[in-house]
């Protein structure tokens, strides 16, 4: 019975004129075209049934939504359809099957190993340790020959002596000569210095701006150091892989070997300046445990309060993670600048330092100073640590920033520091009265420090940098050249780190430099302790971690390198650039991301601890990873292995996974047979793989290494250094894989050609092999970056195989796996991929060789899914319990192609493809977690950086003062009000444009000071994974007046799954989206706290010079 066109005033009026009800019949309601039915039991007591159906027919239909449903049979015929057809389309165009053939084929000349990991780390970190062990020998030469040539050189005061410094080289002036110091210096650009253009022959001299390049220290310094320029260019000549090389003076002059044309800032300011590196600061002085005293009384107002916490923050800059520190403030009282670090020392890493840093600027001047109460405090801070075995236990020294000392304060000393006087205490006398210069200098005098006067900020920097010079004297006397290691850092006075920041390996922009002291040796001086310098040179950690080949730790296997704090050095996670708008820039704390914030499934921190203490072992855990930038978890059981690299600070691990990561095989093939199909014009090999060392002999550098191993092959260059092992499996995958590229090639040529929308097939092989055809021409390919060089992501990398590598091998063999690639290359999402892993058996043992695929417009896939997910209206519907016939190009369903990561690749909207279904349908997949059918997986990044609205005038807060809660409270009371007041605007009766003109200046004064800044934080994030023991469900949502019907399927032999969704139920009242957003972790004060104080096993450097009895 088909009921339409009924009117409702009909309904209404026999209602309300006396029907009193129904006598007792049953009855069903059959509704065309849904073939829904509604069940009623009605009681009729009146003589009409008849006209109580068609009245109670109407009111349902009016004010019942009548429950549509979706047959799964139908769905189900689909799905199979859609397997059959898609795996199809894969297999023809990907030859997978043909693939697979080959290598069994090849399976009786094979043999597979097992991945002997111990072994294996042992080895690595043994080339890494002859690697950085070459690195020192050169700085000692460098060192031997400063000293030598310091020795022999009389110091002139009227010395008159031309140099090429860096800023001035290559300058003309208004006639067209060259200007002083500013001579004809020959620069080419270099492929071994980053395309940098450098003199190999020559070094020249760096010298900041507020330092004077022709004072006579500086002169007769460069003039001595000139001996440095012969042992610079010996140096690359023996070990071709060392990069910069440089003497930094303690009289701020830095030469730099190759020499480089100097780039200044925007305002032609030269600020860098090489006293204040970290590679200076740590060869030049020990550990050491600081306290920063300042003075906060009323006298301290304006400039001195402005040039004392510039001073501060200097002094924070020389510290580095071996160091340890606090801040306190005086006046007739002291308070410390973080309360939550009360009376203990907390590690000077860059996160503590910027912490401090925010917290100074907030400092203001009150009240009347009493320095002793301060002095004693800091006193008691210092023996705590050292009688509880905390801090550096090595230097201590306590830093007094005041404008005069008036009270009676040598009992403090007598008390807690003399006679040994083992605390140093430096003190600044900050403005221009000198009233109580004298009471400051015997603060100083009289406790083994230095006194300075600091009456402008110009003065600051140079001032600051003295207290390095008296902490060294121990190690100058006892001549101790202690070699030092800096932490990982990022060099970004390099005048093309921004090209760098665009590569994809972020992780290994970054150097780490190992570096020596340069005392002199002069006899009238040496008991004065005389730092002359600083000699040393960087170390990419790319060309450290170049050492742990990928080929060898399989597709989700990797290395690691961590310091003796148990930060990271290189690690694949190890993210330490953000995205500032369109601006890549470091993190505040890139360079102490602990191993625990990478490594966060090793909860009792036991990989650390290892590491940490120099221990060898080897560690099983499970762990949840995430590939394709965190949106697709995995669960892997990973192998940690892990040893010492001797002579250095450093622990050196590596990872393999269980499965695919445990087996290694090897084949021959005759070196003729892999030649000729090594050159196939469709094969590339990863070109950031070390086949062969082209680094070595500048005539190999501009080789890609696919040209290098040609060449070695054929004999053309036999002296370079090549991976045999690599060689051979790379041989043996080309000539495997070579009949692919006659198998496209057909595929090409072979009426009627390839499907509209096909565009690539490619393969990978464990060896970085690859092949790539390209089945349309650039101009008609969507996809125009996939796997071309920029696409990082999709090809084999220095610390990853690619994207669908990765997903391959997680991957049941013979299995295709369907994604839809985006990243930042691929933004359209208008592109699908499907891959699948091919493998390799020898009795028990399987082996991944490698993955094989193909990648389509998208355009190819939603004609494939539309073409079979709907029935022709002459469907037969005799027995379809539901809609019939069914079609997704109705109004009446949605219909979504979802991936097992429920990533939609198919909708009607094209805007759904690439998100997250939970986005598009919270309803259906809240019931889809409900079910098990997708489960949620919670991810975690330590390394996140999170927006923090504030103001200008607010900096960071101490964490634990119930003061500034209530301060806040006030302040935001008292600015609601204000707007309240404008927004009333009381006086617009008579004058309103001026009211509004207010209103509309307040809020742009508030937009302006308002400012979202990013800062790290930590977050959670889900993932989802689909349970692909359940192949089907269908359920019924209940939403408020209406019930939503949706029919899941799965679609076999591949990773999808097809939904079929009633669309006019509209439950996002009821049900908010399900997103993938991350979610701050916030703690509270406490935690917060005792997270930053804490702290964990660390190895402390094994030399410590504190103390000389005839040292000053």
């Amino acid at each position: 019975m088909e009921v339409s066109g009924l009117d409702v005033g009909f309904y209404s009026s026999y209602w309300s004129s006396g029907f009193s009800g129904p006598s007792s019949h049953d009855f069903t309601i059959q509704m065309w075209p849904l073939r829904t039915e509604v069940s009623i039991m009605c009681h009729i007591r009146g003589s009409s049934w008849v006209t109580f159906f068609m009245v109670y027919t109407g009111w349902l239909c009016i004010f019942t939504h009548a429950q549509m449903k979706i047959p799964p049979e139908t769905v189900q015929k689909w799905a199979i359809t859609l397997s059959e057809q898609i795996n199809a389309i894969a297999s023809k165009y990907s030859g997978a099957a043909l693939l697979q053939k080959k290598l069994k084929d090849v399976e009786p000349i094979i043999r597979i190993e097992d991945v002997d990991g111990a072994r294996l780390v042992q080895d690595f970190a043994d080339e890494i340790e002859r690697m950085l062990g070459s690195k020192m020998k050169s700085v000692k030469r460098l060192a031997d020959t400063a000293e030598d040539a310091d020795l022999y050189h009389e110091y002139n005061a009227s010395l008159q002596f031309d140099y090429f410094n860096a800023l001035l080289v290559n300058t003309m002036d208004e006639e067209g000569n060259l200007i002083e110091l500013g001579g004809e210096f020959p620069l080419e650009e270099n492929e071994h210095f980053n395309k940098l253009s450098v003199n190999i022959l020559m070094s020249d001299i760096q010298v900041p701006t507020n330092v004077y390049n022709k004072d006579p220290d500086i002169l007769n310094g460069v003039y001595m150091s000139e001996a440095l320029n012969d042992i610079f260019i010996n140096n690359f000549q023996k070990d071709p892989t060392l990069t910069w090389q440089y003497f930094g003076s303690s009289t701020g002059f830095f030469r730099l070997y190759p020499g480089i044309k100097w780039t200044p800032d925007a305002n032609g300011v030269v600020s860098f300046d090489c006293r204040n590196r970290n590679w200076y600061i740590q060869a030049a002085t020990s550990p050491k445990d600081i306290v920063i005293v300042i003075d906060v009384s009323g006298s301290m107002k304006g400039l001195k309060m402005t040039i004392a916490k510039h001073t501060i923050n200097t002094i924070l800059d020389t510290l580095g993670e071996n160091d340890f520190v606090n801040v306190i403030a005086y006046t007739d009282y002291v308070r410390y600048v973080e309360p939550c670090f009360k009376g203990t020392l907390v590690q000077a890493d860059l996160d503590n330092r910027e912490h401090f840093k925010l917290l100074v600027e907030e400092l203001h001047v009150k009240g009347e100073a009493k320095v002793k109460k301060a002095m004693k405090e800091s006193f008691r801070i210092l023996a705590d640590a050292r009688a509880n075995g905390q801090g550096s236990l090595c230097n201590q020294a306590i830093m007094l920033i005041t404008d005069g000392a008036m009270e009676d304060f040598q009992s403090v000393f007598e008390e807690f520091n003399w006679p040994d006087k083992k605390v140093r205490v430096f003190t600044y006398l900050i403005g221009r009265d000198m009233t109580f210069s004298e009471n400051v200098k015997w603060i100083a005098c009289n406790n083994k420090g230095y006194y300075t006067h600091i009456s402008t900020l110009a003065d600051v920097q140079e001032n600051v940098m003295e207290y390095l010079h008296v902490l060294s004297r121990p190690m100058v006397i006892n001549h101790d050249h202690d070699i030092i290691w800096t932490e990982a850092y990022m060099d970004s006075v390099l005048p093309n780190t921004k090209e760098l920041f665009k590569s994809n390996a972020h992780s290994l922009l970054l150097m780490t430099s190992v570096a020596m002291p340069v005392f002199s040796k002069k006899k009238e001086t040496l008991s004065h302790g005389i730092l002359l310098g600083v000699v040393g040179t960087d170390v990419p950690l790319l060309e450290v971690m170049k050492l742990a080949p990928r080929y060898k730790l399989g597709a989700h296997g990797y290395a690691f390198l961590i310091t003796n704090n148990g930060y990271i050095l290189a690690h694949p996670d190890l993210r330490p650039l953000y995205s500032d708008g369109k601006k890549l820039k470091p993190k505040p704390n890139y360079n102490s991301v602990d191993l625990s914030e990478a490594e966060w499934e090793d909860t009792e921190d036991s990989l650390r601890t290892a590491m940490v203490k120099g221990e060898t072992g080897t560690l099983n855990l499970d762990v949840r990873a995430a590939v394709d930038k965190g949106k697709r978890p995995v669960f892997l059981k990973n192998d940690y292995f892990y040893t010492t690299i001797n002579e250095t600070p450093f622990s050196f691990g590596m990872v393999l996974t269980r499965g695919h990561g445990q087996y290694v095989f090897f084949g021959n093939v005759s070196v003729e047979e892999g030649l000729h199909d090594l050159q196939q014009p469709d094969l590339t090999i990863a070109d950031e793989w070390m086949y062969c060392e082209t680094d070595i002999d500048p005539h190999h550098r501009k080789l890609t290494q696919l040209q290098a191993v040609v060449r070695y092959l054929t004999g053309k260059e036999p002296d370079l250094e090549c991976d045999e092992i690599l060689l051979q499996q790379v041989l043996f995958d080309a000539v495997v894989t070579a009949p692919l590229e006659a198998y496209w090639t057909a595929l090409m040529l072979t009426a009627p050609g390839v499907d509209e929308g096909m565009e690539s097939a490619f393969l990978g092989t464990r060896s970085g092999l690859m092949r790539v055809i390209r089945y349309a021409g650039s101009e008609k390919r969507v996809g125009k970056k996939f796997l071309t060089p920029v696409d990082k992501e999709n090809l084999f990398t220095v610390d990853h195989f690619p994207i669908w590598y990765r997903l391959a091998a997680e991957n049941k063999p013979g299995q295709f796996f369907f994604y839809v690639p985006h990243d930042d290359i691929n933004k359209g999402k208008n592109t699908f991929v499907a891959v699948t892993s091919v493998t390799v058996t020898e009795g028990k043992r399987t082996a991944v060789a490698g993955a094989i695929g193909m990648q389509a417009s998208l355009d190819l896939l939603e004609r494939v899914f539309m073409s079979i997910a709907k029935q022709p209206n002459n469907t037969d519907c005799n027995d379809v319990d539901g809609i019939c016939p069914l079609s997704c190009e109705s109004i009446d369903v949605n219909c979504y192609l979802v991936d097992n990561n429920g990533f939609i690749m198919v909708s009607k909207e094209k805007g759904d493809v690439g998100k997250f279904f939970g986005e598009i349908d919270g309803s259906v997949m809240a019931q889809l977690l409900k079910s098990g059918l997708f489960k949620r997986v919670t991810l975690y990044d330590y390394q996140a950086m999170c927006k923090n609205a504030h103001h200008h005038a607010s900096g960071a807060r101490p964490l634990l003062s119930p003061f500034y809660g209530v301060l806040a409270l006030v302040k935001w009371f008292f600015s609601h009000f204000v707007m309240f007041l404008l927004e009333f605007n009381i006086c617009g009766l008579w004058h309103n444009d001026y009211v509004v003109d207010a209103k509309a200046g307040f809020h742009a004064t508030h937009r302006q000071k308002k400012v979202e800044l990013m800062q790290p934080c930590n977050t959670e994030y889900p993932g989802f994974m689909y349970d692909t023991s359940i192949r089907e469900t269908n359920s019924i949502i209940k939403c408020g007046r209406c019930q939503k019907m949706f029919v899941l399927q799965q679609v076999p032999n591949s990773n999808l799954v097809m939904l079929v969704v009633q669309a006019d139920c509209d439950c996002s009242r009821q049900y908010a989206p399900i997103t993938l957003a991350p979610r701050e972790v916030k703690y509270n004060a406490t935690v917060k706290c005792n997270r930053m104080k804490s702290q964990k096993i660390r190895r402390r450097p094994e030399s410590c010079h504190a103390y000389h009895p005839h040292c000053q």
